[in-house]
């Protein structure tokens, strides 16, 4: 996947990234940054990242920032079902 991502794309790869949590994101802020946070069922934050645009545009950016905030929390002890960057 070499093609710039738009903000929704990159919403609904990261949506499906912690599963079976949630994840739940705002809108760029003035700098063009995207927040993300992990969500449990108890919507206790258990995780977050922020994105700058040149991160989240990007797909291998993209697919590496989020590989690293699930390695993360898998250490901090919470299993997340399979997952691969879209192709």
């Amino acid at each position: 996947m070499n093609a710039s991502l738009r903000v929704n794309e990159a919403l609904l790869i990261a949506g499906n990234a912690f599963q079976p949590f949630q994840c739940v994101a705002w809108a760029p802020d003035a700098n063009g940054a995207l927040s993300l946070a992990v969500v449990d069922r108890t919507s206790t934050r258990i995780g977050q990242a922020l994105l700058p645009s040149s991160t989240y545009t990007d797909a291998q950016q993209l697919a590496t920032r989020l590989q690293e905030v699930r390695q993360e929390l898998q250490e901090e002890g919470y299993s997340l079902q399979a997952w691969h960057m879209p192709a």
